[in-house]
């Protein structure tokens, strides 16, 4: 195991609240994935692990310059190769994200999203967790037609190994909640894009080739539609939630204090919109591979947020012309493209 401490940037955006009460675990949504960050009173750990898709050296690169997390959180990036090695922590391996690669990588995706999360659930029992907040992902739809999405929609039908580890790690945070008392609250995110993206996504590969005068892989031949949810939007969220422990609930059978939400914008995008977007904000045309439909793909998501506005009073703020501006903005800079 290896110990690397990294500083981060202040932020002057963030509530007063901040930070949340000490018990409280955060999920902190930022750059290319999200991170568990205990918020105790000593210094948080933010824990990794060593896989083939993520890399050490793109994971501290984040923290480098983390534009999320105020100087006061100074974090120490634990490497580890054995997810187990979290227990010590209470925290899990390195979640993975990513639908297409799960085909290919099926060992990893169990290692990271299901030993790991348990790890984190067992950390959440032993130390008094005031309320667990983790990410689960729209993937969790699968093959339902209905939209749009509605987080009381059966979800038996998943199209991918990762779909159906996040839809395990719903019920398996639903059991620690019946079972511990547990307060938690899974979020259902919507094709996360902005500033600090994952460089697997679409907008961020997309604006990549253009610049690099490749061309972009457009499937199911570009007949796809998004319901793309800016990083701000799905950060608000989860700040305004974090204080907000889930009730145990009078209507269900058991009372745990558990609930889920969907994350996003509430407007899906089709893909060739937002292309020609892309195309206006960095002045040149993208050539473009029209391909079938791949294994494990969707070809539409879009979100019921009715139940998170309800409860939070926040809607999405940003569309996808100010989105995608923002982030060509950012592209330009830090690649100096």
């Amino acid at each position: 195991m290896r110990v690397s401490p990294i500083d981060n940037t202040a932020v002057s955006s963030f509530p007063e609240t901040w930070p949340p009460r000490p018990t409280d675990w955060l999920m902190v949504p930022e750059i290319l994935a999200w991170q568990f960050v205990t918020l105790a009173p000593t210094t948080p750990k933010i824990i990794f692990n060593q896989n083939a898709y993520q890399t050490f050296a793109w994971k501290t690169d984040q923290y480098n310059v983390n534009p999320y997390l105020r100087p006061e959180f100074k974090a120490t990036i634990v490497v580890s190769e054995d997810s187990r090695d979290y227990l010590r922590f209470t925290f899990p391996n390195h979640p993975l994200f990513r639908v297409r690669y799960s085909i290919d990588h099926p060992h990893a995706y169990v290692d990271a999203n299901l030993e790991g999360f348990v790890n984190v659930l067992e950390g959440c029992r032993h130390h008094g967790c005031g309320h667990l907040v983790y990410a689960s992902s729209s993937s969790v739809y699968g093959a339902n037609t209905k939209l749009p999405f509605s987080v009381d929609d059966k979800t038996d039908h998943p199209i991918s190994l990762y779909a159906a580890t996040k839809k395990a790690n719903e019920l398996m945070a639903y059991s620690y909640s019946h079972l511990y008392r547990l307060p938690v609250t899974g979020l259902r995110f919507f094709t996360i894009y902005g500033p600090w993206g994952r460089p697997d996504m679409a907008i961020f590969l997309f604006t990549k080739a253009i610049v690099e005068g490749a061309p972009i892989k457009l499937f199911n031949h570009g007949r796809m539609r998004r319901d793309f949810t800016y990083i701000d939007d799905a950060t608000r969220v989860i700040l305004r939630l974090i204080d907000h422990a889930p009730d145990a609930e009078a209507g269900k059978p058991d009372g745990a204090p558990a609930r889920i939400y969907n994350v996003g914008n509430h407007r899906p995008e089709e893909l060739m919109h937002v292309v020609s977007i892309l195309e206006k904000e960095l002045g040149v045309n993208a050539l473009k591979e029209m391909l079938p439909m791949q294994p494990g793909d969707v070809v539409e998501t879009f979100a019921d947020i009715g139940d998170l506005t309800r409860d939070t009073g926040l809607v999405p703020q940003t569309s996808i012309e100010d989105g995608i501006g923002e982030f060509v903005k950012w592209y330009r800079g830090h690649y100096k493209a």
